[in-house]
């Protein structure tokens, strides 16, 4: 065991992009332990758009981290010391352990243990039997509901939630359209996860490439960007669309609001619904969506990209990683 705990704190909400300013790496004492608690050493580390969201100085769904604190964010750890029978040593539990390399659990909020015989390795509780998997399956299912022959755009489209509900689509018979950025991930899309067509956003002439795509509209949008694309989107929108607002990336770094969407009239002509959803609305459903995913990954229906940066201290270039495309799938810091 490690003498010291390495923690990212956070030292200033960024204005824009983070940089060197925003985090400060921290070494502390290893926590100790009282019954009832468990040492979890963190193994790997989720990176989410919502982590941006979390430092700024506007509350979200949850409160913003505060300055001096450890980093908030999803991981995934063994337990190497207890005195709860619950967290038995070697195994594995996931939950909020921020950005250290210990964390306790087994008092206000406790991580979840990864029970014996799990069918997947412990970091996918992070990504696609995680809460971005979850996130994808009622996002899509539930809230967007496609049905047989229907039209369906899918937003960063190859990133950790787009790749996943894309592929949901697909199972429901849908026409799916993935929006992209670059060659590369539009060919993975078309050519390792189904996808009927892919848009490539960084293209001069995206534009029309959304019109060739959906010659005849949209009938659902899973929506994960906003900006100009959420724009052009719902300019296509078929009487009785759908959208399942999952999130608005492309201004998280704005140091100003985006202005609204400029075709939202379209909205009203078109009888869209259009939710918003938390995926925490969903935690007692977890179970539900985790079977189904578990099932559709051993039977192949469903593949699950990831990108794993190695190293603790790269968590927050990891983070701006995100906003610059450079990731396929769930992007995870392994520590």
């Amino acid at each position: 065991m490690a003498e010291m705990n390495r923690r990212w704190l956070l030292r200033a909400r960024p204005s824009g992009r983070i940089d060197d300013t925003t985090f400060e790496l921290d070494l502390a004492p290893v926590p100790e332990i009282a019954d009832g608690e468990a040492l979890v050493r963190t193994t790997h580390i989720s990176v989410d758009p919502t982590n941006r969201a979390w430092i700024g100085d506007v509350p979200t769904y949850l409160p913003p981290v505060a300055i001096g604190a450890v980093m908030r964010a999803g991981g995934v750890g063994e337990v190497v010391a207890s005195r709860n029978a619950a967290y038995p040593v070697g195994t594995f539990a996931t939950g909020m352990t921020g950005w250290q390399d210990y964390v306790v659990t087994g008092g206000r909020r406790p991580l979840t243990p990864i029970p014996v015989g799990f069918p997947a390795p412990p970091q996918t509780t992070l990504g696609v039997m995680g809460a971005t998997g979850m996130t994808a399956y009622f996002g899509m299912l539930e809230i967007a509901d496609p049905q047989d022959g229907e039209t369906v755009v899918v937003s960063a489209a190859a990133g950790a939630v787009g790749s996943i509900a894309g592929q949901l689509a697909k199972l429901r018979g849908a026409r799916v359209v993935g929006i992209a950025g670059g060659p590369e991930k539009c060919r993975l899309l078309t050519e390792e996860l189904g996808f009927d067509a892919a848009v490539d956003y960084k293209a001069s002439d995206w534009r029309s490439q959304l019109r060739s795509a959906t010659p005849d509209g949209i009938d659902v949008d899973f929506e994960n960007v906003g900006g100009d694309i959420m724009d052009a989107v719902f300019a296509r929108l078929n009487k009785g669309a759908r959208v399942a607002l999952c999130g608005l990336i492309s201004g998280y770094n704005d140091k100003n609001p985006p202005p609204g969407p400029r075709a939202f009239g379209r909205l009203l002509t078109m009888r869209v619904r259009l939710q918003g959803f938390i995926i925490l609305d969903y935690l007692d459903r977890f179970p539900e969506g985790q079977l189904a995913l578990g099932q559709w990954l051993a039977e192949g229906r469903v593949n699950a990209p990831e990108t794993v940066v190695e190293g603790f201290d790269q968590l927050p270039h990891a983070l701006n990683m995100l906003f610059d495309g450079e990731n396929v799938g769930k992007l995870i810091v392994a520590v």
